[in-house]
């Protein structure tokens, strides 16, 4: 920064003022356009411009000597710009700003102006010095820059848009997929539990309530679906809380429902077998761990572990009979048939009393899933 007395090292210049003064001669020889305007005369008129000034502009000496700087404004000229100008003017401040000129011809031309007051002793204004400087390529490049970047703005607004318009169609043609989906599964649901009533053999009956539960969890996989705003993930945990609700609400007060949930989000092609999976399990704790309407708890915990998520069903019941363990049936094939699907390992083990069941499964999509 310029220290204050910065001009009185003039004075060690030995040079007479007018032609042989090397500050007049290096204004008027520099290729920078310079004038000089006097703020003690009426209207601050220009009272001095050098050759480099007069090429710029086009004007003649004669043409801009006595007149202010506002020659060289015309009508695109930023009002604002001019105002700031004239405040630096009024404040006797510096001011660099860009500001939109024109030559004599009409020619429009952006010049970097520069002006400073020069100060005497007493601090006195005596002078404006304006250093000014075509810088017109300058900013035409930044518009044509600006100019680029709003059009590429515009046309990525325009394919975000478009992009937007087209996820919205599609998830709401997959919602409606979801939703007839889930119509028919409950009209399925109904036509089997018509069909259960009129059965009288135990055995076909239970397995047709197996069957009717295990419609009744797809159908709350795709009513959940259907409300979710995410057409490509599914949240085990809300499934899980609504599965286990309605399951446990149908064995009466007799049994409590304890539900620890973490939010688990898994692609939606992993729903359905996550989902029958899940029917398996709780279906089976409440047959049979709370024989003859004994009372119990149940506890459904959904919760993730870096790549993988674990599902675990554990009861206070009577525990596995062996003999549970050991058989092939129609629900436990169907665990094993899921559990490789989904790339999952399963657990039983002791709960002391009653059982629980582990499932690890990986959050994204297996392989084997993918090709199915």
């Amino acid at each position: 920064m310029e220290q204050p007395d910065a001009w009185h090292q003039t004075d060690r210049l030995d040079a007479e003022q007018g032609k042989g003064d090397p500050f007049a001669a290096a204004v008027r020889a520099t290729r920078m356009p310079m004038i000089v305007t006097n703020p003690r005369l009426p209207d601050n008129p220009i009272v001095f411009a050098n050759d480099a000034f007069l090429r710029m502009t086009g004007y003649g000496r004669g043409e801009v000597m006595g007149r202010n700087c506002r020659l060289l404004q015309g009508k695109d000229t930023d009002r604002g710009a001019v105002a700031l100008i004239r405040e630096a003017v009024e404040a006797n401040t510096d001011i660099a700003i860009d500001i939109l000129n024109y030559r004599k011809d009409g020619m429009p031309f952006w010049n970097a102006l520069y002006l400073s007051p020069v100060v005497n002793e007493a601090g006195e204004v005596l002078f404006f010095f304006a250093s000014q400087l075509d810088v017109t390529d300058r900013v035409d490049a930044h518009l044509r820059v600006q100019q680029e970047k709003d059009r590429f703005e515009a046309e990525v607004a325009h394919r975000t848009r478009d992009l937007t318009e087209a996820l919205a169609t599609q998830t709401m043609l997959v919602h409606e997929v979801d939703h007839r989906v889930k119509n028919n599964l409950q009209m399925i649901a109904a036509l089997l539990a018509m069909q259960t009533r009129a059965i009288t053999d135990p055995a076909a009956r239970n397995a047709m309530e197996s069957m009717l539960t295990r419609v009744e969890a797809l159908g709350t996989v795709h009513r959940r679906l259907y409300q979710s705003n995410n057409v490509e993930r599914f949240d085990v945990a809300e499934f899980a809380r609504d599965l286990a609700t309605d399951l446990v609400r149908g064995s009466g007060d007799r049994i409590r429902l304890h539900l620890d949930l973490e939010a688990v989000e898994i692609p939606v092609a992993k729903a359905p077998p996550v989902a029958l999976m899940m029917n398996e399990l709780i279906t089976n704790a409440l047959k049979h761990a709370f024989p003859n309407d004994r009372p119990g708890r149940l506890s459904v915990t959904v919760a993730p572990d870096s790549a993988y998520f674990t599902i675990k069903i554990a009861d206070d019941g009577v525990g596995m009979p062996v003999q549970v363990m050991e058989q092939r049936s129609f629900g436990k094939r169907l665990i094993g048939t899921l559990c490789r699907q989904l790339s999952a390992s399963i657990a039983w083990m002791t709960n002391d009393p009653g059982t629980i069941v582990s499932i690890r499964l990986p959050r994204e999509m297996a392989g084997g899933l993918e090709a199915s």
